[in-house]
This record gives structure tokens, C-alpha cells and sequence, in this order.
């Protein structure tokens, strides 16, 4: 158990009833910039080390499990992209029975230096509302199945592993799906550059306030505070561990309005752990994000 400030969405800092793009609430997907303020809020944080087979993607929104990869530098981005993500879509296929297709359409390598393009966030968030979700089908599968496939079950799964070192500088913070509230999800545009194309990683924008040169592409949830969130991490986790996050479920509660249990998706942040050593080595991590269809 260890006790740390989060970072939330204000909700005293927008307009929730705004749905024009740059008057809804807004965040950058290159670096600072976002047009709501946030709102720190003290948890505690659980460690979820023996507890791992209580935890699954269906009652809580993430998994966690011991799954060594053969890639361990990740500064190769054919590797990475050839090799890794077959690893990846093997480890999902043999953790969540009933798959019959893996799409991956993104990934990104963060690392906690001023040269890195890509820090971790602090932000509570999940990474698609579900109409998000929808677009990524549309976007990344061919329009002859589009149709077919969002008939049946379809996940958003990020799967999340330290690189090089154990996490211990700013670790992985993830929320049990059971303690949130729907009032707890507020939908904000992510802004792309207009050149941008997804990669591992995009560069830093040159004014965080600015939105000239931007287009929104998509929308994820930013989290408003709730005292009632239940929060762990894996404490020291190690580059042979993987979290699976899930971003999205049609099957979901939220998506049958109520007709399952199924946890839609778990929020989660990177935190600043008061009880990392002194020393330890800057946070390095690969997320790769996947859709997933079922049977």
C-alpha cells in the first residue's frame, strides 16, 4: 500500500455542456496543452501482488500477469512492430479465450528523460470513449467487414510493459471499474497535429495553448475525482510483467445498460510514488493498443 497525489479533470474548469471542437474540453496528443485544468487528489494505492487471479479484464477492467518477451530493448521499430506485437497477439489470444481477430493500430514507448518524446501521462483517463472505440474499428479494418464486426464483441485492449528497469520511478496506477460512477467519465477531443502520422512517437508542440495547426482525431475520457476509486498498482513491476487495460467492451455494462457485469474499462494514470528509492532509474514502458474481436 503506498499513498499518492493524483491528477484529475477540475470539473469547475469546463463547460460540460459544450460540443463544438476546441469549446469541449480538450487535450493534446504531443506533449502539454489541454484547455481544462486539473484538480490533485490524495489515494492510496493497493498493491495488487497476491491478488493477481482475483483481477481480470471482465470484472475490473485489467490483468495482470507474468509474461516474459523476447524483445527487451525496444529500440528497433521494424522488431517492434514485426515481432513484439506477434508476441502481444499471442499473449492475448492465450489469456482471453474466444478471440478470432487482433487488429493492433497503435503503440507508444514512453521514457521519463527531457530528450523523450513521449513521457508518462498524469492524468487519470481511459483512452477511448466508445464512439472513439467505433472510429478506430472504422478507421483500421476493411470496409467489407466494418459492418459484420461491430455486430458482435469487440474490446480495446492496451497492454502495457516496463522496458529495461522494474517501474518504479512513476508507476502505472490502475482503477477497479467497480468503484467508478458514469458521472465519474467526461469526454474530452484529443488534437493531433494536421501532419501528424501514427507512429511510436510525435514531437512536442511549441505552445501548449495554441490549437492553429491542430485537428481534433479523436476522444478519450479524462476522470473527475471520486473518493470512492479503488486504485492499485504492481509495485517495482518488472519488463517480464504485462498489464492489460481495457480501453472499451461492447459487451460491457455500460454498453447493454446493464444487462452484464462486465467492466467497460479501467482508468488509469501514471503517479509519482513517494516510496520509490531515491535513484531509480527514469520509468520506461511500451503500450501497444489492440482491437480485439470475439467469436
Amino acid at each position: 500500500m503506498t499513498t499518492a497525489v493524483f491528477q484529475y479533470i477540475d470539473p469547475s474548469s469546463y463547460d460540460p455542456n459544450a460540443t463544438k471542437p476546441f469549446e469541449k474540453p480538450w487535450n493534446k496528443v504531443d506533449g502539454p496543452g489541454s484547455s481544462f485544468k486539473l484538480k490533485e487528489v490524495e489515494c492510496h494505492v493497493e498493491n495488487l501482488r497476491g491478488q493477481e487471479t482475483e483481477l481480470s479484464v471482465d470484472n475490473v477492467g485489467f490483468a495482470f500477469y507474468n509474461a516474459p518477451a523476447n524483445e527487451t530493448s525496444f529500440t528497433d521499430e521494424e522488431q517492434v512492430t514485426t515481432s513484439y506485437f506477434a508476441e502481444i497477439e499471442n499473449l492475448l489470444r492465450e489469456k482471453l479465450p474466444g478471440i478470432k481477430r487482433i487488429v493492433i493500430f497503435d503503440h507508444t514507448i514512453r521514457r521519463r528523460s527531457v530528450e523523450s518524446a513521449r513521457n508518462p501521462v498524469c492524468l487519470v483517463h481511459v483512452d477511448q470513449t466508445p464512439a472513439a472505440a467505433e472510429a478506430r474499428v472504422r478507421r483500421h479494418l476493411p470496409d467489407k467487414d466494418v459492418a459484420e464486426l461491430l455486430k458482435g464483441r469487440y474490446q480495446i485492449i492496451n497492454v502495457w510493459r516496463p522496458i529495461e528497469n522494474p517501474a518504479s520511478d512513476f508507476p502505472l496506477a490502475v482503477i477497479d471499474w467497480r468503484s467508478t460512477s458514469p458521472s465519474d467519465y467526461v469526454k474530452v477531443n484529443l488534437l493531433y497535429p494536421k501532419e501528424h502520422q501514427e507512429s511510436g512517437s510525435v514531437a512536442s508542440s511549441p505552445s501548449s495553448s495554441a490549437t492553429d495547426g491542430y485537428e481534433v482525431k479523436g476522444e478519450q475520457y479524462a476522470i473527475a475525482p471520486n473518493k470512492g476509486h479503488r486504485f492499485f498498482y504492481a509495485k517495482d513491476m518488472k519488463p517480464e510483467e504485462v498489464m492489460l487495460i481495457k480501453c472499451f467492451d461492447s459487451n460491457s455494462h455500460t454498453m447493454t445498460d446493464g444487462a452484464t457485469d462486465i467492466a467497460h474499462g479501467a482508468c488509469h494514470t501514471a503517479f509519482n510514488d513517494p516510496q520509490t528509492p531515491a535513484g531509480s532509474p527514469g520509468r520506461q514502458s511500451i503500450e501497444v493498443r489492440c482491437l480485439v474481436f470475439y467469436d
